[in-house]
């Protein structure tokens, strides 16, 4: 059985944990913009947490952000719901 050291077994968990997160972000994110084909979702740990970055088509920007950013503020609410369970950090940023 092959040892595995405690800091290599944490990064596991964080980008297992940044990947479920990146599909809830795409998955959201599909399902709101009239393009899906154009989401594209990336993720970096950072020390700050997982950063999540969303990169939506110009004609979608009005749709992911909503009125007064209600529909990014919830997407972000979401998200950091889904994180907590795990005590992990997860910010997400809304690109063009």
């Amino acid at each position: 059985m092959a040892q595995v050291y405690l800091p290599e077994l944490y990064s596991r968990y964080i980008r297992w944990i940044g990947g479920i997160m990146k599909e809830l972000v795409e998955v959201i994110a599909k399902s709101l913009v009239d393009s899906p084909e154009e989401v594209i979702v990336t993720e970096t740990e950072s020390p700050k947490g997982i950063i999540i970055q969303l990169t939506v088509a110009a004609s979608d920007m009005g749709k992911i952000i909503g009125k007064q950013g209600r529909i990014a503020k919830a997407l972000r609410t979401v998200v950091k719901a889904a994180a907590s369970k795990d005590e992990k950090k997860v910010i997400v940023e809304i690109q063009q």
